[in-house]
């Protein structure tokens, strides 16, 4: 991450955790913390797909690219403030015919097997979803994209394809993770107060599933994303969160948001 990598977008300089402090950066060293968490919270030891599952997915999906091109990721949920990969350019980026829902459902991070929490995923809908598209240098896509696809499909939950997006710099193609809507742990049928009372709630070793909502409504405001759905739902998770929070809250939220393991 240098500077040229903000040219278009200078308010995100600083507001980005480096891949270096990322803990969602998924090496074999923090894949074993994870699994150690995982065994800790009584997940089954098949809790995570084998890495031969993931390598066939990842090489299936970027076999779609020319080999000696850059990869362009699309970024609507915790990438969009902790990518956890080396980028060379960080651009604003709409995918049309999709909308951000809290619909995927997690037990371990932001939520427990007893608790589950929620994390986002992308439903088709009309309209568009705007957030960012990162540009990973060719030379650094095969590492990148294997460590992307160790933190996103760690459990299957998306559908990884390659789309058409639009930028203010021109037309691109990225990698979009929508929902997989056949995913025993998607929640396609959840109310907004249902949702709503899910994040108010849901906390996991790393911290809450309302950090993550934070998080994003945060980098959304920085970059004059207007998204009504997240906005309505922000306001109703406060709302819940002033009737049943005692005093003080919880003082981990900032820490553990910057050093989040959810999807």
């Amino acid at each position: 991450m240098t500077p040229k990598a903000f040219l278009h977008l200078p308010e995100l300089a600083g507001r980005l955790t480096p891949a270096a402090a990322s803990g969602l950066r998924l090496t074999d060293e923090v894949l074993a913390e994870w699994d150690a968490q995982a065994r800790a919270q009584g997940l089954p030891p098949d809790w995570r797909l084998p890495e031969e599952e993931l390598e066939r997915s990842r090489r299936d999906v970027l076999a779609g690219r020319e080999t000696d091109d850059d990869l362009w990721v699309f970024a609507y949920g915790s990438l969009m403030w902790n990518p956890g990969i080396h980028f060379q350019e960080v651009r604003r980026a709409r995918v049309d015919g999709f909308a951000r829902r809290f619909a995927l459902a997690t037990t371990i991070g932001r939520g427990t097997p007893e608790c589950p929490g929620l994390v986002l995923t992308l439903q088709a809908a009309s309209g568009a979803c705007h957030g960012l598209a990162f540009r990973i240098h060719r030379a650094l896509v095969e590492t990148e994209s294997r460590l992307l696809w160790r933190r996103e499909m760690i459990r299957g939950g998306y559908c990884p394809v390659l789309l058409p997006l639009d930028t203010p710099q021109g037309r691109i193609r990225a990698l979009v993770l929508t929902a997989k809507t056949d995913h025993p742990q998607y929640r396609h049928d959840l109310s907004l107060h249902e949702t709503a009372a899910i994040i108010a709630s849901a906390c996991g070793s790393i911290g809450s599933n309302r950090a993550y909502l934070q998080q994003l409504t945060e980098q959304l405001e920085v970059l004059g994303i207007e998204d009504g759905h997240v906005r309505e739902l922000s306001a109703m998770v406060q709302q819940k969160r002033r009737h049943t929070e005692p005093p003080g809250g919880d003082g981990r939220v900032a820490e553990t948001a910057r050093k989040g393991l959810d999807a």
